[in-house]
C-alpha cells in the first residue's frame, strides 16, 4: 500500500528552544507530514527546564534524560546527534527536524541530508548561519511564537502579536540575500518569455537554499511574492496557477 503521508522526526534541544515555540513548530511540520516520533532532550533534574513539563503532555512529546557529565561538555548535543543517526539507518524517516539555535548539530543535518533527507530546522534569530544554512529549509522560532515582546526604548517592553509583524515591500526589497534568492529561482526556471510557475519557483528555492517565508511574517511563498512588488503576476483561469515575471523583463 503507498504511504500517503511524509514521516517526520522531530529532536528537541531544550537547552536552546523556548517551550513557547513548541506549538508553532508542531504546526508548521503538520503541514508536511505526521510528525510520529517527537523527542525532547535535556536535564529534567534541572530546574530550567520546568515550564517544559506541561507541553510535553500537551504534544505527546517523549522526554529523554541526560545528565550532565561534565561542566565543559553538552552530553545532550551528543545523544541527539547519536540517537539522530542511529533513526536515519532503523528507521523509515521522510524528513527530520532539529529545533535547537546550536551550530554544533550542523554536522548531522549535512550527514542526514547527504542520504536525500529533508532537514528542517528551528530556532532562535540568534542560531549560527552555517547551521541555518545546512538545513533544508530554516524557520525562526520568534515568529512562530504567538507573541513577542518588543523593546520600545530603555525602560518599555510590550508583548506584539506575531501575525501583525509583516516585513514591507520596502524592507524586503532592501533584503539584498531575499531579492537574490527569488530572482535567482525565477532566472532558472521561467519560459523564452521570462514566466516562471510559482511552483517551480518554490521547488527551486528550496532544494537550493534554507529560505521560508514565515521569516518574513508569510504563511505563503505566494503572499510574499505579491507583497514585495517585484514580479508581474498571472493567474491562469482554469488551474488557477500562479505564474510571475521580474518587472525588469518588461523595462
Amino acid at each position: 500500500m503507498a504511504k500517503n503521508e511524509d514521516h517526520i522526526a522531530l529532536f528537541i534541544d531544550c537547552d536552546n528552544i523556548s517551550h513557547k515555540a513548541i506549538e508553532g513548530i508542531i504546526n508548521e511540520l503538520s503541514k508536511y507530514g505526521v510528525v510520529n516520533i517527537r523527542q525532547a532532550y535535556g536535564n529534567w533534574t534541572k530546574d530550567n527546564l520546568k515550564n517544559w513539563e506541561e507541553k510535553l503532555l500537551e504534544f505527546a512529546i517523549k522526554p529523554i534524560q541526560q545528565f550532565d557529565y561534565s561542566r565543559n561538555k553538552n552530553a545532550t548535543d551528543i545523544l541527539m546527534t547519536i540517537e539522530a543517526i542511529d533513526l536515519l539507518h532503523t528507521k523509515d524517516i521522510d524528513a527530520f527536524a532539529f529545533a535547537t539555535s546550536d551550530s554544533d548539530f550542523t554536522p548531522v543535518v549535512m550527514r542526514v541530508q547527504a542520504e536525500g533527507i529533508k532537514v528542517f530546522g528551528f530556532g532562535e534569530k540568534k542560531t549560527p548561519k552555517p547551521f541555518m544554512a545546512a538545513c533544508s529549509q530554516f524557520i525562526f522560532t520568534e515568529k512562530l511564537m504567538k507573541t513577542s515582546v518588543i523593546q520600545t526604548n530603555a525602560d518599555t517592553a510590550v508583548a506584539v502579536d506575531n501575525d501583525t509583524i509583516r516585513k514591507t515591500s520596502k524592507e524586503m526589497r532592501q533584503d539584498t540575500w531575499l531579492v537574490n534568492v527569488l530572482r535567482n529561482a525565477v532566472d532558472h526556471t521561467m519560459d523564452e518569455y521570462g514566466w516562471a510557475n510559482l511552483s517551480e519557483v518554490g521547488k527551486y528555492i528550496n532544494n537550493s537554499t534554507s529560505f521560508s517565508p514565515v521569516n518574513y511574517g508569510y504563511k505563503k511563498l505566494s503572499n510574499l511574492i505579491k507583497e514585495i512588488d517585484l514580479f508581474d503576476i498571472a493567474v491562469d483561469d482554469h488551474s488557477r496557477q500562479m505564474s510571475i515575471r521580474d518587472k525588469r523583463w518588461s523595462n
